[in-house]
């Protein structure tokens, strides 16, 4: 069983993943949402699928992007009325 902490790496490294397959991403707000609901609709999908492993998996992307989502804020608050 995972503690916190290992999760909360296992997220450290997937944003890590993402920021190598995409780069920088600088979304509006709107554009943030839908991804995060594609993510959500995998996480569903496994969730129905009783596939315990691609769960987690799915979960550890939903995070990792939420994370992605707030750096994005954080990059662009002062460029335009972001939110």
């Amino acid at each position: 069983m995972m503690n916190m902490e290992e999760i909360l790496e296992l997220v450290k490294d997937e944003r890590g993943r993402q920021d190598e397959k995409w780069g920088e991403q600088n979304h509006g707000k709107f554009k943030w949402l839908a991804i995060l609901g594609e993510e959500v609709g995998e996480a569903n999908k496994a969730v129905l699928e009783n596939d315990l492993q691609n769960t987690k998996e799915e979960l550890i992307q939903i995070a990792a992007t939420a994370v992605a989502f707030l750096e994005s804020i954080e990059r662009n608050t002062n460029k335009h009325d972001y939110i």
